[in-house]
């Protein structure tokens, strides 16, 4: 396990761990150290509890003298396998050089140097700190300077990607905002490094596999593309669709959509599916930092058995390795789900499920280390309705089969106490199943068509949403998970997503639900961003209006139809019913002419200011292609 610290649920991201992740920071950090090395052994002062994180993301220091502190309640505490010593033992130290762990460290280096042994070499993170053009604000260690996150990056074998955002920093008054980007490959070696500048105003950012690789005379390659974006404001997440997806009519059959990473590395990952027996899954482990990933490190279980089985290969700096999870845990099938014990060591990992010449690709989440089973939750007020909800689109039925899968998604989870409850269009609610207090080691994967009359949502679709129940007993926390596949009829392709839950469109608030994207709950407005088709694919979502506690009768929704400079170019308006959902395609909504303007880089901002919505997108094409994942807001 890294000792390192990345997000919690109280703090937010640990602003250290990205400055010390960064690529470049990694590579200032090697010169840093061999710098230092000429005068070992070397003191290292601490005066922010840094020490441990940055031996673990660069542990290949120069000889030292010892950690010091000077806060004396951490004399002795055990930091980085050393015994923390006090800052006045600094000048018997027999150093040769100090090493201050801490950026902006110009007020600290005068005390340092008083107490430093004589012709010692004094040196501060300030040695690292990312250029100047790279930070937007000088204060090195503001949130907004490290707007970055990592993208499952391919093209080869038939197989190319295409990341699609927009510069929504400019909402929020960015300026300049340009794109730092460096692609690694498998071997974790660099591949290309560059800028690109984001349009002035919220136009679309599109970055597609193939013109990177004939921009820079690649050969093919499978690996991971780190983003850093310059000048962001209001938002210091990088979010994004990347699509995957078959050309020239090599390789297997894909076309899948997956979000983004999630910038920060954890301990474990839930919602790995088992290969049926039909199928292989391939977990895709890219290392996000410059440290290997040593053997026995990263290692797979099935969810709830406690018998992990380790990973026998290294895996070098930011380098990608495809795991077989069959061969890992043979014997182990659908519907049984694997959980990942990944020591912080990658981001939110990609799978690959492979089957019949088809291939789809996907993610697992998060799993929280931080939670416990909140009582309060079984005795919500009534004015909060049914509280939690995990809402997810059915599609029509007359093309696609939709199965749910409860994921267990905290350490701490032992029961999940699930009821389903499915609605029409209208908001009407046609069926439900109580599903029981869950197991961790559950096997449940319903198929929906188990559970809905024969015709119903045959033609329109519709949704669906599970919420506790707690009629068997059970306990919750409020991160309900659900792993989400999606079958054509036909075809058999198949996609498949997952997500959360939250509560949704209630004035009354409970802790930081309903969430909203800027500023304090109670979250209940929508702001999503629906990218449009490319390549003769159609881009389409599923808009889903759930709610907790009865709100507004309908939504006021609008969607603003954007060009590749964030201009608006056309909108239009639709109503969606409380409790309802529809199916939006922006190519039977907008004129041919709106949409040639637009361009690929264009993309529709689905706003309600009446309301929170929730929704899927994705894209369909010839012989029952099609993609699925839910859709980011800002």
């Amino acid at each position: 396990m890294l000792e390192i610290e990345t997000f919690d649920q109280r703090r937010g991201g640990n602003v250290i761990y990205k400055a010390l992740a960064h690529p470049l920071a990694a590579e200032a950090v090697a010169r840093l150290y061999a710098r230092l090395a000429a005068h070992a052994p070397v003191a290292l002062f601490d005066p922010g509890g840094i020490a441990a994180a940055l031996l673990a993301l660069h542990p290949e220091a120069p000889p030292l003298a010892g950690i010091f502190v000077q806060d004396v309640r951490e004399i002795g505490a055990p930091r980085a396998g050393l015994s923390c010593r006090p800052l006045t033992d600094l000048s018997a130290s027999g150093a040769r050089a100090v090493l201050i762990a801490a950026f902006d460290a110009a007020r600290i280096l005068p005390r340092v140097a008083a107490l430093a042994p004589a012709g010692a070499e004094i040196a501060s993170l300030d040695a690292v700190r990312l250029p100047d053009s790279l930070l937007g604000n000088r204060r090195t260690l503001d949130p907004l300077n490290y707007a970055t996150n990592y993208a499952f990056f391919r093209d080869q074998d038939g197989i190319a990607t295409r990341l699609v955002t927009a510069n929504y920093w400019a909402g929020y008054g960015a300026r300049d905002v340009r794109l730092w980007l460096r692609l690694f490959g498998a071997g974790g070696e660099v591949l290309a490094t560059w800028e690109e500048k984001a349009p002035a105003g919220p136009g679309g950012i599109v970055i597609d596999s193939r013109a990177v690789r004939a921009r820079f005379g690649l050969a093919p390659f499978t690996g991971q593309l780190f983003l850093h974006v310059i000048g962001a404001a209001g938002h210091d997440v990088v979010k994004y669709a990347l699509d995957t997806f078959s050309v020239n009519g090599g390789g297997a059959r894909v076309l899948s959509c997956t979000h983004d990473a999630n910038a920060w590395p954890a301990a474990r990952y839930a919602g790995l599916p088992a290969p049926r027996s039909d199928e292989t899954v391939l977990l895709w482990v890219q290392n996000s930092h410059a440290v290997a990933v040593p053997e026995n490190t990263i290692a797979l279980d099935r969810m709830g058995a406690e018998a992990p089985v380790p990973l026998s290969e290294r895996v070098p700096g930011y380098a990608t390795l495809a795991v077989d999870v069959a061969k890992l845990l043979p014997g182990i099938h659908w519907p049984a789900q694997i959980e990942v014990r990944a020591g912080r060591h990658v981001v939110r990992p990609r799978y690959e499920v492979i089957q019949g010449g088809r291939a789809r690709i996907a993610h697992v989440n998060v799993e929280r280390a931080d939670l416990k089973p909140d009582p309060a939750i079984r005795t919500l007020s009534n004015l909060l309705g049914r509280g939690f909800l995990l809402p997810f689109p059915v599609l029509p039925r007359q093309h696609f089969r939709s199965i749910v899968q409860p994921n267990p998604m905290a350490e701490s989870q032992v029961t999940l106490p699930l009821r389903l409850d499915i609605f029409d269009p209208a908001g009407t609610r046609i069926a439900e199943r109580f599903l029981g207090s869950l197991p961790r080691r559950h096997d449940l994967a319903l198929d929906l068509d188990q559970v809905l009359p024969e015709r119903a949502l045959f033609e329109t679709g519709g949704h669906a949403e599970l919420v506790y129940d707690f009629r068997d007993g059970g306990e919750a926390d409020g991160w309900m998970h659900a792993l989400l596949r999606y079958e054509h009829r036909v075809s058999g392709h198949a996609a498949e997503t997952s997500f959360g839950s939250h509560i949704f469109n209630t004035v009354m608030t409970y802790k930081d639900e309903p969430q909203s994207y800027g500023g304090p709950p109670p979250g209940l407005s929508t702001r999503l961003f629906l990218r449009l088709g490319e390549g003769g694919r159609r881009s389409f979502s599923a808009l889903i209006y759930p709610a907790s506690a009865p709100w507004r009768p309908r939504s006021e929704t609008v969607l603003l139809l954007h060009d590749a400079r964030g201009e608006v170019i056309a909108e239009e308006k639709v109503f969606i019913a409380c409790s309802g959902s529809a199916m939006i395609f922006p190519d039977e909504i907008f004129s041919r002419a709106d949409l040639a303007a637009a361009g690929e880089a264009g993309y529709v901002l689905v706003r309600d200011t009446t309301c929170r919505l929730f929704g899927y997108h994705g894209l369909m094409a010839g012989e029952g292609n099609f993609s699925l994942d839910h859709m980011f807001g800002f």
